[in-house]
């Protein structure tokens, strides 16, 4: 469970970050918001600012469609953003975690490539070791029973039969 604060400390953490002064919360990067409180409308009622509830940049239609139809709970749309690449994030029913990964990823969407390229360059600080494999495993073949290929040594191609079946099948 999140609120607007935690919307807050996120995005603050993120390099280059602007947070413009309203009622809510409105966060840019080099002057392209990415994540803002939502604005809701009623038919003959003023604006209202919901700080419960985020509105996020996600790239493209198909990115946001499988948001929508993936995490229902999470996820919504309004009719004013038909047609853009926003969703409509419940901000109580996302755990902190996923708000992260949420907000980080608008950021990257929104910011420009050299920033958001040395925001993903790996660190100085020593990682995890990883040791190149010291075998090989042989590639195994479709058929078990029989393989025509060449043998070690051989110029030309040879029969080899799998054992136990006694050369059956093979053309000599």
């Amino acid at each position: 469970m999140t609120d607007a604060e935690d919307v807050r400390r996120l995005a603050l953490a993120l390099p280059d970050v602007e947070e413009v002064d309203c009622d809510g919360f409105d966060f840019r990067v080099a002057g392209k918001g990415f994540v803002w409180s939502y604005p809701e409308r009623q038919p003959g009622q003023p604006r209202r600012i919901r700080t419960d509830v985020a509105v996020l940049y996600v790239g493209d239609e198909a990115e946001k469609q499988a948001l929508l139809l993936g995490e229902p709970q999470l996820f919504f749309t309004a009719p004013e953003y038909r047609g853009w690449p926003l969703v409509l994030l419940r901000l109580a029913a996302v755990d902190a975690k996923r708000l992260a990964e949420l907000v980080t990823d608008a950021w990257r969407m929104r910011a420009p490539e050299p920033l958001s390229a040395q925001f993903d360059a790996p660190s100085e600080r020593p990682g995890p070791l990883r040791f190149p494999s010291a075998r090989r495993f042989p590639r195994r073949f479709p058929s078990r029973r029989c393989y025509r290929g060449f043998r070690r040594g051989q110029s030309r191609p040879v029969a080899v039969a799998a054992p136990g079946t006694g050369g059956a099948g093979l053309r000599r």
